[in-house]
């Protein structure tokens, strides 16, 4: 009778795992659930939502949370580098204007020197003039 039993047991799980009858992922998730938490109602509920979401997109849930993540981390990567251009390009502007300004307040200086000399060697001229 238990031969029997496992010659019936045997077959029926040949034909299940070998002719593609049942997709093994789609079952062996939710039976990974039950037996771990006990919980029927999770893990028909994760059938479910697993069922659904591949109708949707054709796409398996974990194959579609990998690719939405990968197009996001593409994304934020693309972000990040236009950032860091713009950043770029921000500080060496701001490098140049302060480079300007430095430059005109140099010269300014200077001109305000030149006319102090010139002023002061003008006195001069006129005070060795006027002793003359």
């Amino acid at each position: 009778m238990i031969n029997k039993f496992l010659k019936i047991s045997l077959f029926l799980t040949s034909f299940l795992f070998l002719t593609g009858f049942v997709p093994l992922p789609a079952v062996l998730g939710p039976a990974i659930t039950v037996a771990t938490s006990g919980n029927l109602v999770k893990a028909t509920a994760q059938l479910v939502f697993d069922n659904e979401l591949k109708k949707k997109t054709g796409k398996s849930s974990l194959n579609y949370i990998t690719e939405e993540v990968s197009k996001n981390n593409k994304e934020n990567r693309l972000n990040k580098d236009f950032k860091d251009l713009i950043e770029k390009r921000v500080k060496i502007v701001h490098q140049k204007l302060v480079d300007q300004n430095n430059e005109a307040k140099v010269i300014k200086d200077f001109k305000l020197l030149v006319e102090k000399r010139v002023k002061l060697t003008h006195n001069k001229l006129i005070q060795q003039k006027i002793n003359q």
